[in-house]
């Protein structure tokens, strides 16, 4: 005969047996909380690596005349993962470009010597690195000069650590864009080459063609009638934006946020008006009649 147990020790014994398969499910949960915790944590860890590397592959060249300046920089610079190297002056700057690829140029103006604007115009002989002015002058022409030698931006003394380093990223993350590092858009509403027949594409690069002016997109090479047109990162993403999106109307906020990839501020027009006045100087017949790149005034500039 079997013994078959009172509905009262059934009742005690499906009890344990639940608590039982609680217990193992609660150790199954937990063990798969914890290996998706390390997953997770492992993850973090590549990717922290990964950007690690990333920017320890980008070169900053700090040129000040003023020693502290030049170290504060570099422990700021080299605290976010940059390397940093330095030169005293214009000469010692365009020495160490010679012989390094740099991703960014600080620049200061008033240096014994070569100063900083004669400094970026000999640098933009043969360097399209962006440049950045850092200098106690302050004063709109000051800038403006700044910007017609060929530089990117302009920092004013005494600055910010986070207005700093936002510039810094800034620049190198366009730098890096146009030279083909990131798949980034510069714009949200690009046209098709197919829509003017001046474009025309290639199994893997395309020309475009705008009157006697020549845009190569895979060499990001500019010509006009033959002629090598030498432009700024800035210059080039400005003038491909535009002509990428012909007969739009860009007003200099949307400009400068697509080109520059930060918010519109004050002052920011004058930056977009001489980036503008520069590469009509440089692209057109009479840069006072413009034909290539025309002012919409009170709305912005476009292509046609």
């Amino acid at each position: 005969m079997y013994n078959i147990p009172c509905k009262t020790k059934l009742r005690g014994m499906v009890r344990r047996g639940e608590r039982g398969r609680h217990r193992g499910q609660s150790r199954m949960e937990e063990n798969t909380a914890i290996q998706k915790n390390t997953a997770r944590q492992e993850n973090t860890a590549e990717q922290q690596k990964s950007v690690k590397e990333e920017l320890s592959a980008v070169r900053i060249l700090v040129v000040d005349d003023n020693p502290e300046i030049r170290e504060i920089l570099s422990i700021l610079l080299g605290g976010e993962g940059y390397m940093v190297d330095e030169a005293r002056n214009g000469d010692e700057a365009l020495t160490g470009i010679k012989g390094k690829d740099y991703d960014l140029i600080i620049l200061d103006i008033m240096m014994p010597g070569m100063n900083g604007y004669q400094t970026c115009l000999e640098i933009r002989k043969n360097n399209n690195a962006p440049i950045l002015f850092l200098s106690a002058r302050t004063k709109e022409g000051d800038k403006m000069l700044g910007f017609s030698s060929g530089g990117d931006d302009y920092l004013a003394k005494p600055f910010s650590y986070n207005e700093l380093v936002s510039r810094v990223k800034a620049l190198i993350r366009r730098y890096q864009v146009y030279k083909g590092k990131d798949a980034a858009s510069a714009s949200s509403h690009p046209e098709s080459p197919d829509q003017h027949p001046e474009s025309r594409r290639g199994d893997s690069d395309a020309i475009i063609r705008l009157g006697g002016l020549e845009i190569d997109e895979a060499k990001e090479a500019v010509t006009k009638n033959g002629r090598v047109i030498d432009l700024t990162d800035t210059e080039y993403a400005v003038l491909h934006l535009l002509v990428k999106n012909r007969r739009q109307i860009f007003s200099a906020e949307r400009l400068y946020e697509s080109v520059w990839q930060e918010p519109y501020y004050y002052g920011a027009n004058n930056t977009v008006m001489v980036h503008i006045r520069n590469l009509r100087r440089k692209i057109e017949d009479d840069p006072k009649e413009p034909v290539l790149i025309k002012t919409v005034w009170g709305r912005g500039y476009r292509c046609d």
